[in-house]
């Protein structure tokens, strides 16, 4: 089950139009005032996000023709890929935090950040729903899954609820163990981390949110939207038991703003739902080969 040299030449395509429209021609709509050049949805404005969501839409639609006959596999990575430049070139949780540096200042920026990924979660389905469309208009191969056996049809609605759960604790797990820097001990929270490079955020939540999709698609048998739909929730669950008000008043009394009680709170939310989203549909397609090779290879 290996790639083609043409479907490899499709996800190529796809990714730049994804760059291309969304993070070369939105970017002058979208483009963060503030000093630290740190992507916050609030900088962006409401001409921004509509702009965005636009373009989004016609990114979808346009990759999907790009990648057709397989466009509904590969164009939905084309909104994802635009944005993860934006991902990569945007500042950080702490330098948006010395920019906040007070209490007050502090819990009004994570109240805000807790809901922040809903708006990146939605400029990506957005772009689904652009890919959506050009299959109605013309519909191309679509992928036949090969269902694991023993799996009960009752399931099929208690399975994604479990999944949202299963990718949110499971995904917590994983980013603290692979999103590293230093780190030092504290009697109240246990330990302290440091704000992580860029290219450790990229690899911690690619690879977490690539394990979490690969275990509920293995043994839940859902699709890669319920880890993607888990990412928006990841950002809100850490800040919820990791910002509280006593634990931020803490924070401020005796440590530097570029430390945090979890290396996931340390993360901005973009960050999170668009390499969540790419390590999503990765870990989706591993299972999806490891079962192909099941079924094929071992008989």
């Amino acid at each position: 089950m290996e790639l083609s040299w043409i479907m490899k030449l499709r996800i190529v395509t796809a990714a730049v139009v994804g760059v291309v429209f969304v993070s070369i021609l939105a970017w002058p709509w979208d483009n963060p005032p503030d000093p630290f050049g740190t992507l916050f949805v609030q900088y962006i404005g409401v001409n921004g996000a509509v702009t965005l969501l636009i373009m989004s839409f016609i990114t979808g639609l346009i990759a999907y023709f790009v990648a057709w006959p397989y466009g509904l596999e590969i164009g939905i990575l084309a909104v994802p890929f635009g944005l993860s430049v934006w991902a990569v070139r945007t500042g950080s949780v702490a330098a948006l935090v010395q920019f906040n540096p007070a209490l007050e200042q502090r819990q009004t920026l994570f109240a805000a950040l807790r809901l922040e990924p809903i708006f990146w979660l939605a400029v990506i389905i957005v772009g689904f729903a652009g890919v959506t469309l050009g299959y109605r208009i013309r519909p191309g191969r679509k992928y036949q899954e090969i269902k694991e056996k023993n799996k009960s049809s009752q399931n099929k609605y208690l399975n994604p609820i479990i999944a949202l759960v299963v990718v949110v604790l499971l995904t917590q797990f994983c980013i603290k163990i692979l999103a590293q820097d230093v780190i030092f001990s504290d009697n109240r929270f246990g330990s302290v981390v440091a704000q992580p490079a860029v290219g450790q955020i990229i690899f911690a939540v690619f690879i977490s949110f690539g394990i979490a999709a690969f275990v509920v698609k293995r043994y839940l048998d859902v699709g890669y939207i319920w880890p993607i739909i888990g990412s928006s929730l990841v950002t809100a669950f850490s800040i919820t038991f990791y910002a509280k008000p006593n634990q931020l008043n803490t924070l401020v009394e005796l440590w530097p703003t570029v430390f945090f009680p979890n290396a996931v709170v340390s993360i901005l939310p973009i960050q999170m739902v668009v390499f969540g989203t790419l390590g999503s549909i990765w870990g989706y397609w591993m299972t999806a080969r490891y079962q192909y090779w099941r079924e094929h290879e071992l008989k």
